[in-house]
């Protein structure tokens, strides 16, 4: 028994890098077997979600389905209670569809997913293996399926649960200025980490050769956006200094390690595998700060309490809305990694926020007032893009959609601190998300040497159920790319769409604990996801 299917994901992989670090332009290439796999395959830009953000793209590309059906949209779900906000964290009971690994299992095939998020807690009757990412380490046993497979992974050489998982303690670096020694360290954090992550895709497809494989290396992310400036081509300059080419030189050994984890899986997986490496967004440059709650105050939106001159008082300024004015406030924005803006409506007479009757003339008012701002110099829109969630998130689950989709000028996330200025150059260049991410394929029956139109996130596990041999659900709005596949392939195994999937089978795990809930909260904050 082979591997049928390999699948690779990189959060936050563009081509804007590997393509400069496939290039032997600057001598010999970091990631030369990447590259041979773009000159023997097929490539394409690949859209991300409306909101190109790691929750719901990774859920798209696992399930087939846009956010506005599999209903996860952030990394938090927030309820209004009168005048508080509750916040608690998605995980894979809150996903309303089937995954890819469900489908692919009720139907005899077995599969091994590793590092993706929001599969904690796993399903119990996954026919393979599950070890899910964004969990801390500590909570990782009672989190892998099967029951047995912990034990098992401890017997690997050099196993660390500590490396494998989210060690916040040692993420505390990472927030959101760093000192120059504390960003080199958070680079070299991520190298052992991957390690283990390759360590167990080898283990599981040397010893139990699942039809499908897949694992996600999710440091290119966390790279990227705190040594963005190392990274992009167009921020390197013959007159940088001696620390920026270190980090550089850092940065690119990363870069040199995972090309030897794709090399190796690849070669272990065999010849007549399908190999398929996807990321659920881009990146890009972001250049300054937008705060978004202190320009709808300006506009009357929402109100802000005094805040108390005590330390008490500024300590608590710093947590989200502590004192924003609830009885004045109609329109905001609950998290920074949303770029959403939420109405208030009041579903029942008496209730805070505007009357059902009133929504649509409130919106359309809110529209105008985010298309006026605008940069002072210039005259250039700072909201690039405002979409109506109707619009980019139809589906059983648009309801708890934001009611406004923004896009910045510079793609950056909103900042929703009550601070001063509204607009703010950064200091340096940050990293920050792009919706067009990457679809790489190669192997038997996969073009050469092509390059495809953009496809859509949802495409990739259309294309992973087709790599197996199994129909596509005919509810699923992902399609095969069919241009990416031989002519002889595809008369060999043509595109099937099959009966429609069986929605979302709930997972047995125990409810998250508090104190996990409150480490991942505080993560989401150092890395400015959250404020």
């Amino acid at each position: 028994m082979t591997v049928k299917t390999l699948f690779i994901g990189m959060d936050g992989a563009t081509f804007t890098v590997l393509d400069s670090l496939t290039s032997a332009a600057d001598g010999a290439p970091v990631m030369p077997f990447l590259g041979s796999l773009f000159k023997r395959g097929t490539r394409a830009k690949l859209r991300s979600t409306p909101n190109p953000l790691t929750p719901p793209a990774w859920v798209s590309l696992m399930t087939g389905r846009s956010p506005g059906h599999h209903g996860v949209f952030d990394f938090i779900r927030a309820e209004e209670r009168g005048e508080d906000v509750f916040f608690t964290l998605y995980d894979s009971r809150d996903c309303r569809v089937e995954t890819i690994w469900a489908i692919a299992s009720r139907q005899g095939r077995k599969v091994a997913a590793l590092n993706f998020p929001f599969t904690a807690p796993p399903p119990k009757d996954l026919n393979g293996f599950m070890v899910p990412g964004f969990v801390p380490w500590r909570h990782l046993r009672r989190n892998t399926t099967p029951a047995d497979l912990y034990d098992r992974l401890k017997a690997i050489p050099e196993f660390s649960a500590q490396e494998l998982a989210w060690d916040f303690e040692q993420e505390k670096q990472a927030m959101e200025s760093l000192s120059d020694h504390d960003r080199e360290n958070w680079v070299r954090y991520h190298l052992p980490r991957e390690k283990q992550w390759f360590r167990i895709a080898e283990y599981l497809m040397r010893e139990e050769a699942p039809d499908l494989m897949a694992v996600m290396f999710d440091g290119v992310d966390k790279l990227q956006h705190q040594a963005w400036q190392y990274l992009d081509p167009a921020l390197q300059s013959p007159e940088d200094g001696e620390y920026h080419r270190r980090m550089r030189s850092l940065c690119l050994d990363y870069f040199r390690q995972l090309d030897s984890f794709i090399e190796a899986l690849v070669t272990a997986a065999g010849p007549e595998v399908q190999v398929f490496m996807a990321s659920d967004h881009g990146f890009t440059a972001t250049t300054e700060v937008v705060r978004i709650n202190t320009y709808l105050g300006e506009k009357g939106w929402l109100a802000w309490k005094p805040v108390p001159d005590t330390e008490e008082g500024r300590r608590r300024e710093d947590s989200m809305f502590a004192y924003l004015d609830w009885s004045r406030t109609v329109a905001y924005c609950r998290t920074p990694s949303s770029n959403g803006i939420n109405i208030r409506v009041a579903r029942e007479p008496g209730q805070p926020g505007i009357p059902l009757a009133e929504y649509e003339a409130t919106r359309e008012r809110l529209i105008r007032d985010l298309e006026d701002f605008r940069d002072p110099e210039t005259g250039e829109r700072i909201v690039a893009e405002i979409h109506k969630r109707e619009d980019v998130f139809p589906g059983s689950a648009m309801g708890d959609a934001p009611d406004l989709q923004l896009v910045l000028r510079d793609f950056g996330f909103v900042s929703i601190k009550n601070k001063l200025p509204v607009v703010e150059k950064r200091p340096e260049p940050a990293g920050t998300h792009h919706p067009d991410g990457v679809f790489i394929a190669c192997g038997p029956g996969i073009a050469e040497g092509k390059q495809i139109g953009r496809r859509r996130i949802m495409d990739v596990g259309a294309t992973l159920l087709y790599s197996l041999g199994l129909p596509v659900p005919s509810d699923f709005e992902g399609q095969v790319p069919e241009s990416m596949f031989t002519a002889e392939h595809k008369a060999a195994q043509p595109v099937v769409i099959g009966a429609p999937t069986t929605g979302a089978r709930r997972a047995d795990g125990d409810a998250m604990a508090d104190d996990e809930k409150a480490q991942i909260m505080a993560q989401l904050q150092l890395l400015g996801y959250m404020e």
